[in-house]
């Protein structure tokens, strides 16, 4: 009996311990494990863009993308399958953990024979293809390009929430801070708020249908809304496959300039 109820006393001490041990972690810590959740070494998905401006009108796109982990680093490129006007369009860049270095980006348009080299301004301000996401939100950052802090812990859609207040280092952000509500079992944010300079709100994501595919997390759909322009990008991920045999040599600007994969 003595060892039974020892054996509970072990059991809850740990219980707490684990508790406290969640409760006590910072901002940097849990943004640090989002980035870190597991999600293949390579990527693959189809993806559908609906395009809604202000008066409710849509535009709809097709997009097929591969990624690939290089150590910390990452490479991606997304071509545009429809509907003709884009089709062929590719975007192709290299994600840099390193702090203060810059990502690799190039667009290609189909219609001009031209590829862009999207700069790092440019990449922190322009939008993408017209949609509500940003060049820069189309890549990763290095968790300390930002200072993070945990502003409470709340309930979301049922869920029990980390809220995590992310303020830039980068004067050329659009956003001076991001407020992120992460799931805490699956590490996947449920909503995001994006703030401009002037604290006001700018934009807001919201993902859903999260699922489990090949043993990793998804949310299979990402809603981006500029609340000040009222222009919307609601973003399907469709067919995504994981630890898919990929080469590197996918990851090149003669490759996005043949307009497919």
């Amino acid at each position: 009996m003595k060892s039974i109820q020892f054996l509970s006393v072990m059991v809850l001490a740990l219980l707490i311990s684990c508790g406290a041990i969640a409760q006590n972690l910072t901002g940097r810590e849990i943004i640090q494990k989002v980035k870190d959740r597991p999600d293949g070494d390579t990527r693959y998905s189809e993806m559908s863009m609906k395009l809604i401006n202000k008066r409710g009108s849509s535009r709809d796109r097709k997009v097929v993308s591969n990624s690939m982990d290089l150590g910390k680093d990452k490479k991606t490129i997304m071509f545009f399958l429809y509907p003709g006007d884009v089709k062929g369009t590719g975007f192709l860049t290299w994600d840099y953990d390193e702090i203060g270095k810059d990502d690799d980006k190039w667009l290609y348009l189909p219609a001009m024979k031209k590829t862009r080299r999207i700069s790092g301004a440019s990449a922190k301000k322009d939008y993408f293809m017209g949609t509500d996401f940003t060049y820069d939100d189309m890549g990763s950052r290095n968790v300390d390009e930002d200072t993070h802090k945990l502003l409470r812990e709340e309930t979301m859609e049922g869920h029990k929430c980390w809220v995590v207040e992310s303020t830039s280092k980068d004067k050329r952000d659009i956003y001076s801070k991001k407020i992120s509500w992460i799931h805490q079992d699956c590490l996947i944010a449920l909503k995001v708020e994006y703030y401009d300079k002037l604290a006001k709100l700018h934009r807001e994501l919201k993902l859903s249908n999260i699922k489990k595919v090949d043993g990793f997390w998804v949310a299979h759909q990402l809603h981006m809304t500029n609340v000040q322009t009222n222009h919307q990008t609601i973003l399907t991920i469709e067919n995504p496959k994981y630890n898919i045999d990929i080469n590197e040599s996918l990851f090149t600007v003669a490759k996005l300039e043949q307009g497919s994969l």
